[in-house]
């Protein structure tokens, strides 16, 4: 809903000067709903707000160095080419004290220099209850029983790294003959697919059209909300862990609200208020203390350490690895 005020001065009867204005690009269903509200009323300023479904689209908007956009959300990985290309300012911790509040599992100095922690997540399966068997690997989506019923991100990280685990690589293979081996993976399991899909497939599997999904595990905790009769599972191959940050891009000229902005998602109770109803996993331990029991110790959520020994964080890749990446997804996408 847009709002609009006009301010009368009593002294000369002139317009009132107007609300400086943030402009926020993030992920989906990354605030809560009184969040951006409550940030603007409190320091006096507009916020423009608005949200993409992956990395390609954000770095896209941002890359020409002219987007208009202040904040922006990218996943760990991408922040090194981001600064390589001069896209991010350096960050000024001076004005970050709620940095403190981070859990340092995520507080890496080398990220923090232009980046900070946001909220993470991992990449599993959502599935319905009634699929016999119930799936537990990655090899499990590559079984035509699910003909026209299941769904792979649309994200060539994400694709290729179900594909690498599966065939007992790491997600962050760079070898030639690593990849292509995962690219016939992935062309051979294309014909039994729905689509390649981000979050927009989870109403597709509430409503049980889609019986299996690769999905982040925010998203799959929104669907089990609202659908008891799903599930989600980490497979047992190994599965990738995100961590999606804020940054300031160099192009801006509201540095100072920026970082009042990023100050602010700090702040624990804001944090665990956004992490408690949107259902994401938080990076700021002071928040994960004060969450509800029945969230904070969500198994899809917050994996149990058993779990977590079979994750593995995306990695930066060298330029010539991410290129044939590229070339790969392209032609997984247009085969």
């Amino acid at each position: 809903m847009k709002r609009r005020a006009l301010v009368f001065s009593l002294a000369a009867f002139g317009c009132a000067p107007a609300r400086p204005r943030l402009n926020v690009f993030n992920w989906s269903s990354y605030v809560a709903p009184e969040t951006v509200g409550d940030f603007a009323a409190e320091f006096g300023v507009r916020v423009r707000y608005s949200v993409y479904e992956s990395n390609e689209e954000m770095l896209a908007r941002v890359f020409s160095g002219n987007s208009g956009w202040d904040v922006v959300f990218p996943t760990h990985y991408i922040v090194p080419p981001m600064v390589e290309q001069g896209l991010l300012a350096p960050l000024d911790h001076a004005r970050l004290p709620n940095l403190q509040n981070l859990d340092p599992a995520f507080a890496r100095p080398g990220l923090l220099t232009h980046a900070v922690p946001y909220m993470w997540n991992a990449t599993g399966i959502l599935f319905n209850r009634k699929l016999q068997p119930r799936p537990t690997a990655w090899a499990d989506l590559w079984d035509p029983r699910f003909t026209g019923k299941i769904t792979m991100l649309d994200d060539p990280a994400e694709v290729l790294a179900a594909a690498l685990r599966k065939l007992g690589y790491s997600l962050n293979a760079s070898d030639p003959a690593e990849l292509r081996a995962a690219q016939r993976e992935a062309l051979r399991q294309k014909p039994i697919l729905r689509a390649y899909l981000n979050s927009e497939v989870r109403d597709q599997v509430v409503a049980g059209d889609v019986l299996a999904a690769q999905l982040w595990s925010t998203t799959a905790q929104q669907a089990i909300d609202a659908a008891p009769d799903l599930d989600f599972v980490y497979p047992r191959e190994g599965f990738p862990v995100n961590l999606d940050c804020a940054v300031i891009l160099r192009e801006s000229p509201r540095q100072a609200l920026a970082h009042d902005w990023i100050n602010y998602l700090l702040r624990p109770r804001v944090s665990a208020r956004v992490a408690d109803s949107m259902r994401t996993a938080t990076a700021n331990l002071a928040a994960k203390r004060i969450l509800p029991p029945a969230t904070r110790d969500n198994p899809t959520l917050y994996p149990p350490p058993d779990v977590m020994a079979r994750a593995e964080w995306f990695a930066t890749l060298s330029s010539s690895a991410q290129r044939l990446r590229d070339r790969l997804w392209t032609e997984i996408k247009s085969g």
